[in-house]
């Protein structure tokens, strides 16, 4: 659990880093970062790709479901 969290607000730093921003402070970074978790676990599954293991892997996967959620909070903000 607590393994769960240290990756959660680090995929959701590394999020924030790599769209540009400022990120959305720890507690939104570490929500951010969880749910980026079950959605890059969620798209890996769907397109039927392995994703990476270990503590690396699950952070990978954290991060690009991460980015993809920034992205999408990024398109809500605009309209």
């Amino acid at each position: 659990m607590i393994g769960t969290i240290i990756i959660g607000i680090l995929a959701g730093w590394l999020a924030g880093k790599l769209m540009r921003g400022a990120g959305y402070g720890l507690i939104g970074d570490l929500i951010l970062g969880l749910i980026g978790g079950v959605v890059g676990g969620w798209i890996f599954a769907q397109l039927r790709v392995a994703g990476p293991e270990g503590i690396i892997g699950s952070l990978l996967v954290a991060t690009i479901g991460a980015v993809i959620l920034v992205w999408i909070t990024h398109q809500l903000r605009r309209v």
